[in-house]
C-alpha cells in the first residue's frame, strides 16, 4: 500500500509531538500544537504546528529530529 503525502506528514507530526514531550514537556506549547495537529488532522492546526516548530531555536529542533532518528 503506497502513502500518499499527508499521512506521512501525520505521521511525522505525531513522532515529532512524542519527541518534544520528552524535550520540552507535555504543556509546551509547540508540543501542544504538534499533539493536536496530529489528532484533528485539520489544516490549520497542522499549519500552525509547522509554524510553531519551525520557530523554535535551532538546537531544539536538531534534538527533536535526533530524538527521531534513534
Amino acid at each position: 500500500m503506497a502513502l500518499d503525502a499527508t499521512s506521512i506528514d501525520l505521521a511525522a507530526i505525531a513522532r515529532l509531538a512524542k519527541a518534544m514531550t520528552f524535550i520540552a514537556g507535555a504543556s509546551d506549547p509547540t508540543t501542544l500544537a504538534l499533539s493536536k495537529a496530529a489528532a484533528t488532522q485539520s489544516d490549520a492546526d497542522i499549519k500552525k504546528a509547522r509554524q510553531m516548530f519551525l520557530a523554535l531555536k535551532p538546537g531544539t529542533r536538531a534534538a527533536a529530529f535526533a530524538f527521531l532518528a534513534d
